[in-house]
């Protein structure tokens, strides 16, 4: 199932898992009807739903998650037993996951393989996967795949809600596309879709068409793009003959709550240079956004914005020498929901003011409006809540905020994650044309086919440290041995 941002995608799952109620309509299993807004109803009838976000208690050990996962109430059972089902259970999956590990121990792609061992511990006849590959590895993605496959065998029908078309035709039997709450095309079968066709329907206009072939490959997820050279040819001097606006020489800090140390890690950004870093979600990437931004100390190593020792420079000190940052999280890092969206836009202005200036709400006002018109936001008006806008039009507020004309060197955390085509075709086209200003990027992101389309450089992250560099074309076998750790 595929759809832009909006299209009702997540919706559908949630009636079908009995978390929404719908207004009307009906849902059978099995050719009898499902009674709709309940979701032990839902559960009852087979019918599980694995969540983008997961789930299941970070301080659970498998064993427990999983017992907890199977809903049966209160009952007695001891430790022995209790393993010996988990370690069937995760038998049955293939999953060589050691039941007596705590859930935030484990990588990302073990953790995604139990969060579906959960959701088939009530036998489920009808398993909803929503977006279950957005934090995965290419290595973790086919494993995926290949256990979705032995589910289909075992008779299980599995509804995969994913934004790439190419991965939708490497698993699924038929796809079927929403936009704006409706089925607009399916269930077409596999052996007639093409990725281009399908992406039309998706947008339902001509901004697919309108892109180049580079980056219709991306969008769709064909993984066969080969550098940023889409940006087209620039008379810049190369980067190594320029004055880098970031420097990291050797940089080290403490181990953070939920993320390694960053372990001598160097790397540089040149003007108009766009840098990629690639990895497992969990393996440093965090620590090192917030060392280059001052939210964290670096205990050893140099840190260097334009030139200047950053090290003990505090975050505004650092947002003076040029220094923007898109988060990880566009809603609890990057924006304030229950604040109006000329107040989150502001923050870049009262930021180069002295503390105890006067402040003209109606002319930031007026200000932000120019700039999210600008930005193409779709939006009621200045004074509305931030948390009222969609993921698409939110990221624009935070695009129009930190991409400006001081800006200098841009960190762009996953910046298109969970963004449809077109939303995310927006903001590639944002940072590239900051780029070609002359802006340096560093782009922290979990999918490939993005960094492949977008970075004239890529480094990849594990466990605190540089793993690989790479150059355009990129090969994708090499960068996944990097991201995991295996050898050549």
């Amino acid at each position: 199932m595929v759809g832009q941002n909006g299209a009702g995608k997540t919706t559908f799952a949630r009636v079908a898992a009995g978390l929404v109620r719908p207004d009307a309509g009906s849902l059978d299993i099995d050719g009898r009807p499902l009674r709709l807004g309940r979701v032990a109803g839902a559960r009852a009838a087979g019918v599980e739903l694995v969540h983008q976000s997961f789930a299941l208690p970070p301080s659970f050990t498998v064993a427990e998650a999983l017992e907890f996962g199977a809903g049966g109430g209160i009952g007695l059972y001891g430790r022995r037993q209790l393993l010996r089902r988990c370690r069937e259970r995760l038998a049955a999956l293939d999953l060589d996951v050691d039941p007596r590990r705590r859930i935030r121990d484990l990588p990302v792609e073990a953790q995604q393989g139990v969060e579906i061992a959960r959701a088939l511990v009530t036998d489920a006849k009808l398993l909803i996967l929503d977006e279950p590959t957005a934090v995965l590895p290419p290595s973790g993605i086919e494993a995926l795949f290949e256990r979705i496959r032995g589910l289909r065998r075992h008779g299980v029908t599995v509804i995969l809600i994913l934004h790439k078309i190419r991965e939708v035709l490497a698993v699924a039997d038929t796809v079927s596309v929403l936009r704006g709450g409706r089925l607009v095309a399916g269930p077409i079968p596999r052996e007639g879709a093409d990725e281009a066709g399908i992406a039309q329907m998706i947008i339902g206009g001509a901004e697919v068409a309108s892109a180049d072939g580079d980056d219709t490959a991306a969008l769709v997820g064909a993984r066969q793009v080969g550098s940023a050279g889409a940006r087209g040819t620039r008379e810049e001097p190369p980067p190594a003959a320029r004055e880098a606006v970031l420097s990291l020489a050797s940089v080290s800090t403490a181990k953070e709550p939920e993320e390694p140390a960053l372990d001598r890690v160097s790397l540089s950004v040149a003007p108009g240079e766009i840098v990629g870093v690639a990895g497992v979600q969990g393996n440093g990437q965090r620590t090192l956004v917030k060392t280059i931004a001052g939210l964290a100390d670096a205990v050893d190593g140099d840190i260097r914005l334009g030139g200047s020792r950053a090290n003990r420079a505090s975050p505004a000190q650092r947002r003076a020498l040029g220094l923007r940052v898109i988060p990880f999280e566009r809603n609890s890092e990057g924006l304030s929901l229950t604040s109006a969206l000329w107040e989150n836009w502001s923050v870049r202005e009262l930021m180069r003011r002295p503390l105890l200036s006067l402040v003209d709400p109606a002319a930031l006002r007026r200000q932000c409006d120019k700039s999210l018109k600008a930005w193409g936001v779709h939006y009621a008006h200045a004074a509305q809540n931030a948390g009222a806008l969609s993921g698409g039009n939110a990221q624009k507020v935070i695009l129009a905020r930190e991409i400006d004309a001081d800006a200098r060197l841009i960190i762009a955390a996953q910046p298109a994650r969970g963004l449809d085509i077109g939303a995310t075709a927006f903001v590639w086209s944002a940072l590239r044309e900051a780029a070609g200003r002359g802006c340096g990027v560093l782009l922290i992101s979990s999918d490939l086919d993005e960094l492949f389309d977008i970075s004239d450089r890529l480094v990849v992250m594990l466990s605190g440290g540089i793993a690989g560099t790479f150059a355009p074309p990129y090969d994708l076998a090499a960068v996944g041995r990097a991201m995991t750790g295996a050898s050549a």
